[in-house]
């Protein structure tokens, strides 16, 4: 049906009605009157007849999608219904001098029960029909009956494709307890969220209270996934607010989310004196760190940003981002280069002069490099040398670089490298105008190189999810607080300082298959668990530093520094003149023999 035929039904049905109640009202009172013949009750038909198509015309009453009628729309209904009834009271006052009073107040009544009821039941028999249509609606469970939840119940209601069936609310608020909204109930407490899920057969949770503080989410969120039943969140206040995201963009809870790790605070007056209007310079700038350390160097409005990395279409995707998220003050050059070219990156150093370096750039892959080792070299150390030495050649003031856990007693090639590449660090920055340093951290969550992602997509082809072993145990450190420490470690950077960063308490592996099972809503009995055995290079546990390393100088909140001593500049360079004529066995063994501190002449020879 077109608009202009569905108007002229609605203003054909209207015309009817109006008659209707002035006829009946009358009726009800009057019923041995001869309508026909009373001139005041004639006058009266004509009178709101027309005050009703005006004033439905004013309140819109032929414009609205009557599929979506709620509040608002009654309203106007109400306000159209009593303009026209005071319209016939004018008349009437006017005519006869005096006003039917209990005529006018029935028709009022009758009015407003046969307009709105034309209108609602058409929403009604359209929700009748989709519940009959979408049999497969999941049962859902929304926690939270303030704002917000009504708002995603309402969202929910109103979705013509809707896959999600609200079953009812969670909410501690004990005068809301049995109450119903939107025609959904409040089941209970908080508490009583498990109980809920079995007696009503709920396959999804939404939490919908985005004023929760972090631990008050944790704790609830918990409760939810450990029902085993797939739990959602809907964004913080603060993004529904600033119109960021809106209510009803449902999100799937994340592991990190369960983490517990209190919220970084930053000396953001250090990290702007050392960015704002600088020249800033990422390798691997296209990298799970790397792109984040770019998206919050960017809040700090530098001169530029030079994003250098090795691959093209990673390089592209931070470049587009970043000519989005920077000021109109920053210029973003993204450059694509090798870091093992060492006569292009001088030249790179050389054009664009940086004031700081935050070096990202890395072969990072355990198992991968064991069976590439002379790429490992050659990219996390000799890479490594040539940036920095670059560096320190043109004059940069702070050189940043990203180191990891498995750098500490290493037992695998890529450790030992990464190893290496923090004794060059260390050795340059003796007697040097730039403050060098290197940062140490465990896994990140949703990295490329992560276990989450792996296992996700597992447990969306139905399992069984891979671990190597019961035992195995990792640090685990979400991306933008890796990001945001390391951007801070800059400005403690002296003398070529190890810093550490404070991962928390260590997480096994099995534990975090297990939480990504419930959190994909699924029980363990669903997804089996599969261990395959320890992997080349790998350990069971990682540590954050040596021993001999270990000093409890915490220098700034989750940052530690760590004592470490570096190679001589002699049997550095001996080490690097040598290196690469070895194979790839005896290479290793060299590696692993300097990372864990042999006597580094006795490996020359």
């Amino acid at each position: 049906m077109t608009v202009k035929k569905w108007k002229t039904l609605l203003f054909v049905l209207d015309s009817f009605i109006v008659a209707f109640s002035m006829f009946a009202s009358y009726l009800i009172l009057y019923p041995y009157l001869n309508v026909l013949t009373e001139k005041v009750l004639i006058l009266s038909v004509i009178t709101i007849f027309l005050a009703h198509h005006f004033f439905a015309w004013r309140y819109g009453l032929y414009r609205k999608v009557w599929l979506y009628a709620s509040i608002g729309e009654l309203t106007s209904i109400v306000r159209a219904v009593t303009y026209s009834i005071i319209s016939v009271m004018l008349m009437q006052v006017i005519v006869n001098q005096d006003i039917y009073v209990r005529v006018l107040v029935i028709t009022w009544m009758v009015h407003i029960l046969f307009i709105g009821g034309s209108r609602f039941s058409w929403r009604l028999a359209v929700d009748l029909k989709k519940r009959k249509l979408n049999l497969k609606t999941k049962r859902t469970l929304i926690v939270g009956a303030g704002a917000a939840g009504t708002m995603v119940v309402r969202q929910l209601l109103r979705n013509q494709d809707r896959q999600l069936q609200p079953v009812g609310f969670i909410d501690d608020n004990l005068f809301k307890q049995n109450l119903e909204i939107y025609g959904v109930e409040v089941l209970g407490k908080i508490i009583n969220i498990p109980e809920i899920v079995e007696r009503n057969k709920i396959e999804l949770i939404i939490i919908a209270i985005p004023s929760l503080s972090k631990q008050e989410m944790i704790v609830l969120t918990k409760i939810c996934v450990g029902t085993g039943v797939k739990t959602q969140t809907i964004p913080r206040i603060e993004d529904i607010m600033t119109g960021k995201l809106s209510v009803n963009e449902i999100q799937d809870v994340r592991f990190e989310d369960l983490l517990g790790r209190e919220e970084v605070r930053l000396d953001m007056l250090a990290i702007a004196n050392q960015l704002t209007n600088k020249k800033i310079l990422i390798t691997g700038a296209g990298g799970s760190i790397g792109s984040e350390i770019c998206r919050q160097v960017a809040r700090f409005e530098p001169k530029e940003i030079i994003l250098l990395g090795h691959g093209e279409n990673s390089i592209y995707k931070i470049d587009l981002e970043m000519r989005n998220l920077a000021s109109s003050n920053t210029k973003v050059i993204p450059i694509i280069a090798d870091i093992q070219d060492r006569s292009r990156i001088f030249e790179i150093m050389e054009i664009y002069k940086p004031d700081v370096v935050y070096h990202a750039a890395a072969h990072k892959h355990v198992p991968l490099m064991e069976f590439n080792p002379r790429e490992a070299v050659k990219n996390n150390i000799y890479g490594t040398l040539n940036v920095a030495e670059a560096a320190k050649e043109i004059g940069v003031s702070c050189f940043v670089m990203i180191s990891t856990d498995k750098a500490v007693n290493p037992p695998n090639i890529m450790g030992a490298t990464k190893r290496f590449a923090e004794m060059i660090i260390q050795n340059l920055a003796v007697n040097s105008k730039t403050h060098f340093a290197a940062v140490r951290f465990g896994n990140v969550l949703g990295s490329s190189g992560s276990v989450v992602p792996l296992f996700k997509a597992q447990i969306a082809k139905g399992g069984p999810v891979t671990v190597t072993d019961p035992e195995m145990t990792r640090y685990f450190m979400t991306i933008p607080e890796a990001s945001s420490l390391v951007i801070q470690a800059g400005t403690l950077a002296t003398n070529g300082e190890i810093f550490v960063l404070d991962m928390g308490e260590p997480v096994k592996i099995v534990n975090l298959a297990k939480s990504l099972i419930r959190l994909s809503g699924y029980q363990e009995d669903e997804i089996g668990i599969e261990f395959t055995g320890i992997r080349p290079g790998e350990k069971l546990f990682e540590e954050l530093l040596n021993e001999d390393e270990i000093q409890n100088e915490h220098v700034f909140p989750k940052i530690y520094i760590g004592k470490s001593t570096p190679i001589n500049n002699i049997d550095m360079k001996n080490l690097l003149d040598k290196m690469l004529d070895l194979n790839n066995e005896n290479l290793k063994d060299v590696l692993l023999k300097i990372a864990n501190k042999q006597s580094f002449r006795s490996v020359i020879q």
